[in-house]
């Protein structure tokens, strides 16, 4: 089938569908190390899920009443949320504050952030003992309007329309629909402002639902601050994502990358890493002047008190000298080892507050099943192979034009 351009799709529209259908057939070679490992883990996923929903959460989870978050919403929601952070922090930082030479991030960042709420949806509505729940918050039946989980889960939903519309002008150039773009374009400041509102109360609101835990969370863990500490973290989490992802995104889509680009991208990361650096100081201030006003430093000699120390020294502090080193002797690799680092961090971070710190006092304890891990590593794989699609076809990483060329070249 002859490749469609833009100006053909502009002058044929009932040639939409046949362009649609045609971009879903493979670029490039299905055979890859990638697929190989993705599609049976994928396919053993499913087969789980089935399982799941016939035979109930208990059937493949190891989640009890007294500990009732597991992998799923403690790595799939509550890490995966402070991961797809990075978005509403470059589009504030390009549409607020007019840092213009981010602007090549953004798309592909709330590209990640957009698939990334919506895959989370998806694993909160499996972890759920009766997820036809979920949809009690938007149809009205018992739920409290004044509860924090009720706020949580409006500002997700709002939160992934707003990113849907920041995103849909570059479906709208690919569709080749001029005048959907320009309509797009218009509503996309208005979207941003909203989404950065949303997303900022949707970070700390999500660390304010452990305000209710308190005595359930070890003392290291539980603080008041929780809202806060959840929202700065989330900065400097999204940005470290956006700069490990680059890097990956510069050797897997090479041939999208324009001349001088990787330099470009030194001076964007170095810029990126400058706010990681301190985002996380403020983080590590704050969870000093946390335990000496809670006087939990005794707590630091105890077994648990070295994983905290783990946690905060050798993935928060340690990653933030990296970041500052890196920035001033203009070390790229030393910053995207920092990245990989706090990414780690926040992972442990999640994962302590949401199920490890969580009732560390009884026994037994939860391990997550085999089942949870599988389902937890298809997630990922399936929103990696739409990123992926989505990349290859859309102008996420340069201008619809630009793609046409090098089609037509």
């Amino acid at each position: 089938m002859a490749e469609h351009t833009i100006p053909d799709i502009l002058e044929a529209p009932q040639n939409r569908w046949k362009f649609i259908l045609s971009e879903l057939k493979p670029k490039k070679s299905i055979w890859t190390i990638f697929n190989m490992i993705s599609v049976p883990t994928v396919a053993v996923a499913a087969v789980i899920i089935v399982y799941r929903f016939i035979f109930g959460l208990a059937a493949v989870s190891n989640v009890t009443q007294s500990v009732p978050w597991g992998l799923w919403k403690g790595f799939n929601v509550v890490t995966g949320v402070a991961f797809a952070g990075g978005a509403y922090v470059l589009t504030f930082m390009v549409y607020i504050l007019g840092l213009e030479k981010y602007k090549p991030l953004v798309r592909v960042t709330v590209l990640n952030g957009f698939l990334a709420y919506t895959f989370y949806a998806f694993a909160l509505i499996l972890d759920l003992g009766k997820p036809w729940n979920i949809i009690n918050p938007v149809i009205g039946n018992s739920f409290g309007t004044s509860s924090v989980l009720f706020l949580v889960a409006w500002h997700f939903i709002l939160y992934i329309v707003a990113q849907m519309i920041e995103f849909s002008p570059a479906v709208a150039e690919w569709l080749g629909s001029e005048r959907a773009r320009k309509i797009l374009k218009r509503m996309t400041v208005g979207a941003v402002i909203f989404g950065i509102t949303l997303s900022t109360l949707h970070q700390s609101g999500l660390g304010a639902l452990f305000l209710m835990a308190k005595g359930k969370i070890h003392p290291l863990w539980y603080s008041e601050f929780i809202p806060t500490l959840f929202f700065i973290s989330s900065i400097f989490a999204g940005l470290s994502v956006v700069i490990f992802q680059g890097s990956i995104i510069q050797r897997v889509f090479a041939y999208q990358m324009e001349d001088g680009s990787e330099e470009r991208q030194n001076v964007m990361i170095r810029g990126l890493a400058k706010v990681c650096a301190m985002a996380m100081f403020v983080y590590l201030f704050l969870k000093v002047v946390d335990m000496v006003h809670n006087h939990t430093l005794g707590y630091l000699t105890t077994p648990m008190g070295a994983w905290y120390l783990l946690e905060v020294v050798g993935f928060v502090f340690i990653p933030m000298v990296m970041f500052v080193r890196g920035v001033r002797i203009g070390t790229p690799g030393l910053i995207k080892l920092a990245s990989l680092l706090t990414m780690i961090g926040i992972v442990l971070n999640r994962m302590n507050i949401s199920v490890i710190a969580y009732r560390w006092d009884q026994l037994p304890r939860y391990i997550p099943s085999w089942m949870e891990f599988v389902v937890t590593i298809s997630i990922l794989f399936v929103q990696v192979w739409i990123y992926r699609w989505v990349i290859h076809r859309m102008p996420v990483l340069r201008t619809m034009e630009s793609m046409t060329q090098s089609k037509n070249a």
